[in-house]
């Protein structure tokens, strides 16, 4: 193959490659890591999308470490035009935000290209990795026909308020002084 050939092959892989590039639904936390007893917001995003017009998702969290506050609807919808949402029925024993949903309204176009579809407040409290899954995925274009999109988890790290550590280490260092002086009275 000449080089030319080798060239133009290339490019027109990589247009094709990003012709059909399918749209993410991902989640990112804010701030990451989380304090235990802090709040963390989880942003729900979309990328890469042609003629959103509508769409639901279920979120799943780990119970043990979150519990689910306040739904905020994204900016990336309503850009496209009047919108009508639902923040979900939360469930903070089981830990999932069913059936969350947002549609334009009226004739037109839906959005497109990336950004923001709703944000979550959460409470945090307890230590460990929080686990956030997106199911239930359904997106429509403006003609009602189903949009492919690959759907990303996220995990939320839950750490320790640096007070508890600064606490147990005065902790450790007053029994390791009371030890020693029942040590030296002893020896008297």
């Amino acid at each position: 193959m000449t080089t030319f050939k080798k060239i133009f092959a290339g490019m027109l892989l990589a247009a094709s490659t990003q012709a059909f590039a399918v749209p993410t639904l991902s989640v990112s936390a804010q701030p990451a890591p989380v304090v235990s007893g802090g709040k963390v917001d989880l942003a729900v995003n979309i990328s890469d999308i042609t003629d959103l017009y509508g769409y639901q998702f279920t979120l799943s969290f780990d119970a043990a470490l979150l519990k689910a506050s306040v739904f905020t609807e994204g900016t990336f919808l309503s850009g496209a035009g009047a919108t009508f949402s639902d923040g979900g029925t939360v469930d903070n024993a089981t830990g999932t935000i069913s059936y969350v949903f947002n549609t334009l309204i009226g004739a037109g176009a839906g959005a497109s290209g990336s950004g923001q579809l709703g944000l979550f407040s959460f409470d945090s409290f307890g230590n460990g990795n929080a686990a956030v899954t997106l199911s239930d995925v359904l997106f429509l274009d403006a003609n009602q026909n189903e949009i492919a999109v690959v759907a990303d988890g996220a995990t939320v790290q839950v750490v320790p308020e640096p007070e508890s550590f600064l606490l147990v280490g005065i902790g450790l260092a007053a029994a390791g002084v009371v030890r020693r002086r029942h040590q030296v009275a002893a020896r008297r």
